[in-house]
């Protein structure tokens, strides 16, 4: 039987959430034969791809337009003076009401001041005083409800102060205020005024919170109500009709998410026309939902399969994903286009999302030259500074495509012009330039440039040591990296001695049977397969290895193949002839399976 091959590389699905400093990005599949080379994205606040606006709520009053926003009134919240206890407080909303003549809509300016209040807190660095502002707050309402009041202004109270520890990052605050409003409005008729606001604000929040169970019903009743009330083509029913969306896509269901997409634009194209700039959000979210199931490359195969029945109903169904997907991105790109002009920086943003299609799509020359247009244009009009995050990121996106399509030195121009700009702005030991060592250090590997690569990964880890520690499990990835180079180098033993360090830390932090653990042993294995190591230790070592990939990613997944393939390489080495034929089988079937879907 012959060997198979090893690479000891962290090809083990990278574990993507231990890394404090180094986020993977998804990437685009393309059809060519030659190696991927992924790299690792500058982690940075989510932001919409193609628009400058940040869709916000409104924290105090039913929606009533795609395009609500905070207001940017910075009236502050009055100061007053507590000698209870002898400290210091802000006036909290219930000292405000007291004194209220003007019913509901002064109620509501009082909600809208300690927004705003809280917001510029935490815009001066004052998150400190933010938070003491909402505590503030929350005992006031709480003591209001614990004397029996649980009403709407106690929900749409709790509704800010959680809206205001979102902002500020304290989310056990924010789970354990959403299960209180909970309980608060389930009581409560669907016509109270302000409702509909605070069930879109839970279903934003519980959202964010990655509690899509929850954020599903909130935002249907948000839904119900304002449907009820306006209609079913109404443009307030934008708002909680994304977030169902982005729940329903979040949790597996793109084809109900898809629809629902499909009825906004409808919406949005009824009452405010077919080239609005509200149209991008759903047709981002759209075409982004179909690039990540993979419509477009299945509506492709598709067609070369079915092209020749002679049925228009057939050829329709398998091209509306496609199209739908694909002049998504171009809308937008004709939208910001026909407002701003062809030299808007948003255009460019809008351009770079075009390019992001294209790639899906197999049209890597046409991607390549829409992102270094698109990146032209947002540096020519200043849009955003060079080392915006957004703006590092596309330029690892078309780094990354030129490594794939063979240009890989033009690809590594662009990495080290990410370094630089980042070494500029934020000097040369900031631990966020540990992104693009690693980057420029994989790009070097996949030119067979190992002694700079080996370098680059040194530096790298020196780096992080300094900022966190020899322990922090956020530094092996880069040490795994070393441990591959190394082995590149023939410097095994040192190879080896990374690897297993980099073994011990991950088992203490995520536990033996993790998936990063699970990393580490697949690179281990392949360093002491040539150091000479036991092959009955070698197979025990790729027995886990294969449990914890059947956990993770599934029995029928490539990653098994390819550990299955290794498994049955030492059984046979190790004479254990009664446990291969199974193991065979099975792996025969699943080579098979990969073989024909590379074929189509």
């Amino acid at each position: 039987m012959a060997a198979p091959i090893f690479l000891p590389s962290p090809t083990f699905t990278t574990y993507r959430t231990i890394q404090a400093s180094l986020n993977l990005n998804s990437r685009c599949w393309l059809r060519t034969q030659k190696p991927k080379l992924l790299l690792y994205m500058v982690p940075a606040t989510p932001t919409p791809t193609v628009s400058s606006r940040q869709f916000m709520f409104k924290p105090y009053s039913a929606v009533n337009s795609v395009e609500t926003h905070v207001s940017t009134h910075q009236d502050k919240v009055a100061s007053g003076v507590s000698s209870q206890n002898g400290f210091h407080r802000s006036k909290t909303l219930f000292d405000k009401a007291s004194d209220s003549s003007d019913g509901m809509s002064d109620f509501e300016r009082q909600l809208q001041e300690l927004f705003n209040e809280v917001k510029t807190l935490i815009m001066m660095g004052k998150e400190k005083d933010a938070i003491d502002l909402l505590q503030a707050n929350y005992e006031a309402v709480k003591e209001q409800m614990n004397d029996g009041s649980k009403g709407i202004e106690e929900a749409a109270i709790l509704d800010v102060i959680a809206l205001g520890y979102m902002a500020v990052g304290e989310f056990k605050s924010v789970q354990s205020l959403l299960d209180v409003i909970s309980e608060v409005i389930d009581d409560l008729n669907n016509d109270e005024p302000l409702l509909d606001s605070i069930l879109v604000h839970m279903g934003s929040m519980y959202s964010n919170l990655g509690e899509f169970e929850k954020s599903l019903p909130v935002n249907q009743r948000a839904a119900d109500i304002l449907e009820n009330r306006h209609g079913k083509n109404s443009v307030v029913l934008v708002t909680p009709l994304l977030g169902i969306a982005k729940v329903l896509s979040s949790t597996g269901k793109a084809t109900k998410a898809v629809d629902i997409y499909h009825r906004v634009i409808r919406i949005l194209e009824l009452n405010r026309g077919v080239e609005t700039e509200d149209l991008v959000v759903p047709l981002f979210g759209l075409g982004s939902l179909l690039i990540k199931e993979g419509k477009v490359t299945g509506a492709e195969n598709s067609f070369i399969r079915l092209v020749r029945i002679p049925f228009i109903l057939i050829w329709l169904w398998v091209f509306r994903s496609f199209f739908t997907f694909y002049f998504s991105f171009f809308r937008i790109l004709n939208i910001y286009t026909k407002l701003y002009g062809e030299n808007d920086g948003r255009v460019g943003l809008a351009m770079c999302s075009l390019a992001h299609a294209k790639c899906a799509k197999g049209n890597a020359n046409e991607a390549i030259d829409l992102y270094k247009k698109a990146l032209q244009i947002i540096k020519d009009s200043s849009y955003m500074p060079l080392d915006d995050s957004m703006m590092e990121n596309m330029r690892i996106d078309l780094a990354e495509l030129l490594h794939v399509v063979g240009r890989g030195r033009e690809g590594r121009e662009l990495l080290e012009e990410c370094l630089l700009i980042t070494e500029k702005c934020k000097g040369k030991d900031d631990p966020s330039l540990v992104t693009h060592y690693v980057n420029l250090a994989a790009s070097y590997s996949q030119s067979k440039d190992f002694v700079t690569a080996e370098r680059l990964l040194r530096t790298s880890l020196e780096i992080m040591k300094r900022a966190d520690g020899p322990e922090n499990p956020s530094i092996t990835f880069p040490m795994l990296h070393l441990a591959v180079t190394l082995y590149h180098l023939k410097q095994d033993e040192e190879a080896e001695k990374i690897a297993l360090e980099t073994l011990h830390i991950r088992k203490k932090a995520f536990g033996k049977d993790s998936l990063p653990v699970g990393e580490a042993l697949d690179c281990l294995v392949s360093i002491q397969s040539r150091l000479g190591k036991g092959e009955a230790e070698l197979l025990e070592q790729l027995e886990r290895v294969l449990k914890i990939q059947e956990r993770e990613f599934g029995s029928e997944s490539e990653e098994v193949m390819v550990t299955l393939n290794k498994v049955v390489f030492y059984l046979d080495k190790l004479g254990k002839k009664d446990e291969i034929f199974a193991l065979q089988k099975r792996l025969s079937r699943l080579q098979m399976k990969y073989k024909q879907s590379v074929r189509y």
